[in-house]
C-alpha cells in the first residue's frame, strides 16, 4: 500500500510550513498498519496525516 493523493499533499504542505519556521523534520514513516504517515518535528512534535490528507498533531 501507499500513500494517497491527499497525504501526500498534506505532507508537502506541512514539511513547507515547518522549513519556514525553521524546524528540523527528525524522522518521517508511513505506516502500512494504520495507513498513515507519521513525522517527528524537533523533539517533541508528532504529526499523523491521515487517508484523506487530515493532520493529528500530538
Amino acid at each position: 500500500m501507499e500513500p494517497t493523493v491527499e497525504q501526500m499533499r498534506s505532507f508537502y504542505g506541512l514539511c513547507v510550513r515547518m522549513s519556514n519556521l525553521l524546524q528540523t523534520i527528525e524522522l518521517t514513516r508511513y505506516d502500512t498498519r494504520t495507513q498513515r504517515i507519521v513525522v517527528l518535528i524537533g523533539e517533541t512534535i508528532q504529526v499523523e496525516i491521515l487517508t484523506n490528507g487530515e493532520q493529528i498533531i500530538q
